[in-house]
């Protein structure tokens, strides 16, 4: 199972990246839990400097911008 974090304080543009890893998670196949990360000390240890950040199985992936569908997928499958 792939572990999915959406790191953001709730922001537009986290919520963009949410509903975009999402779709990604459901179409890509694989078994995931999709979890919001709020927490600023916890967005903050995990070395995020820009939000929106995705992480996958714990590997910071992306910062600062909304990744297309297609690129959360690969990440996901790898």
């Amino acid at each position: 199972m792939k572990k999915i974090e959406v790191l953001g304080t709730g922001c537009p543009k986290c919520q963009k990246l949410y509903a975009a890893a999402e779709l990604a998670a459901k179409s890509s196949g694989v078994e995931f839990a999709l979890e919001k990360v709020t927490d600023i000390e916890k967005i903050v240890a995990a070395g995020v400097m820009a939000t929106p950040a995705l992480s996958v199985d714990g590997r910071i992936l992306s910062m600062g911008r909304i990744p297309s569908p297609e690129e959360i997928i690969r990440w996901i499958k790898e």
